[in-house]
């Protein structure tokens, strides 16, 4: 889903404050390390504190004192004073270390709540995670993207996003060549969300930093594609063994398997050869509860051993939109406004009836193509509007990768391995343990990696 609403891309400030009270230079500001000589008497002490501008913060252990800068001189000026004095044994800053995975210094990361905050995916949380286990980032996995295409490279009078960097050859199914460029949007945004770039000052971040993007186009402009296309990329992407193939898409909730046999059989034989699906649950939901008809899940989500994906939004409740029913599988954020659920505890402390929150934040075009022609394409931003089921299954698509890439789940993890091990450490919401609204949960990339 989007909207033609804009929001401004400045987010600067937001940097410094995920940075904490850590100065640039990689130390506490104001803050030095000392220890003293042997027979170093409190008065002496006193007095070394006093002519070097600090004073005794208190034991740091291992007999060393932290000291305050107090006379406005910086660190290291201190810190050399201290050195000089033949009754300090040693002068230190108090250093500071961060995760080893790509600080997120990223302008807009403060605002993607999706990957972060309280309702969030807990995505910061996993960085490490994987690097430790060998997966820094999702590294060395693939993960196929059968959507509107992406916006990967200069080709055509087309730009590449500046934020997605790394991609594995693809085709354009709607065109029948091999340069699966977007002309929506919408498939450039999912793609931001798996395998946005991370660290490095640009734009926004995703969730599996290191994977590689097949972007294989099976929605035409207006977002809308027809069995053949779809099951011609998912069989593309079956036989060049991707890791990974998000369905950001769907069908009308009354499609059913036997009516979509040729995407059936692909998927089928997609997970036959180990490969994790993952799929939007759909965005009829509110839709239906007008007509007064229960939920479900739409296909190709309600596929067997598809990972059927719901939404919910910044308040931790069920989006009004995200299908649900008894193939829903986990739910992940997709923004929007919150379902009017009252009826158990859960529902009642995070859902407000009528409430908008905010939407998925990700790098894509800043204009829509349909109204602004071609110059849209050469324009990239963060564009309000993004929400829906479809940016929900990107972050599962992401933690996939990570889960893969790490070996968390063993070496080589079936499908189904994954599925268990992101459906066992999701966050219960709503009525307690699985139910329609929520599956298992929310997802927690920080729980799934540990």
């Amino acid at each position: 889903m989007r909207s033609p609403l804009l929001v401004s891309a400045a987010a600067a400030a937001l940097t410094l404050a995920l940075a904490g009270s850590a100065s640039a230079a990689g130390y506490e500001p104001g803050q030095v390390l000392v220890e003293y000589e042997a027979g170093v008497a409190a008065p002496d002490r006193a007095r070394v504190e006093s002519e070097t501008g600090t004073d005794d913060a208190g034991a740091a252990g291992e007999g060393l004192r932290t000291l305050a800068v107090e006379d406005g001189d910086s660190v290291r000026r201190t810190v050399r004073q201290l050195r000089h004095d033949p009754r300090v044994a040693s002068a230190t800053p108090n250093y500071v270390a961060r995760v080893s995975a790509p600080f997120p210094n990223d302008p807009v990361f403060g605002r993607q709540w999706h990957l972060f905050d309280t309702w969030g995916a807990n995505v910061p949380a996993a960085w490490d995670l994987a690097r430790s286990q060998g997966g820094a980032g999702g590294r060395g996995t693939v993960v196929a993207v059968i959507d509107t295409g992406v916006a990967f490279r200069t080709r055509r009078g087309l730009r590449r996003a500046p934020d997605l960097r790394r991609f594995k050859r693809g085709y354009d199914f709607i065109g029948n060549d091999r340069f699966p460029h977007d002309l929506n949007g919408h498939g450039t945004h999912v793609a931001g969300t798996i395998g946005q770039s991370t660290g490095n000052g640009i734009g926004g971040s995703g969730v599996a930093y290191r994977t590689r993007i097949m972007p294989l186009r099976a929605l035409d402009t207006f977002g809308e594609g027809n069995t053949v296309t779809i099951a011609r990329a998912v069989r593309f992407a079956t036989r060049r063994n991707v890791d990974v193939i998000n369905l950001s898409i769907e069908f009308e909730s009354s499609v059913r398997a036997a009516q979509v046999p040729l995407l059936s059989r692909a998927l089928t034989r997609a997970r036959r050869k180990g490969i994790t699906i993952v799929a939007a649950s759909g965005n009829s939901a509110d839709d239906r509860r007008a007509e007064g008809l229960g939920p479900r899940v739409s296909y190709p989500a309600r596929a067997r051993g598809v990972i059927a994906v719901g939404g919910t939004t910044d308040s931790g409740c069920q989006a009004e939109y995200s299908n649900g029913g008894g193939s829903l599988d986990v739910v992940a954020p997709g923004g929007g406004a919150d379902a009017p659920h009252q009826d158990n505890p859960s529902d009642r402390a995070n859902c407000r009836p009528g409430r908008v929150g905010r939407d998925v934040l990700q790098q894509t075009f800043r204009c829509d193509p349909l109204t602004a022609g071609r110059r849209c394409f050469r324009r990239f931003g963060f564009t309000a509007g993004y929400y829906g089921t479809s940016m929900a299954s990107g972050h599962v698509s992401g933690l996939a990768a990570l889960l893969i890439s790490s070996r968390r789940p063993g070496r080589n993890p079936s499908p189904r391995e994954i599925e268990r091990q992101i459906e066992s450490r999701a966050r219960d919401l709503g009525p307690p343990g699985f139910d329609i609204r929520y599956g298992h949960g929310l997802i927690d990339a920080g729980a799934a990696l540990r």
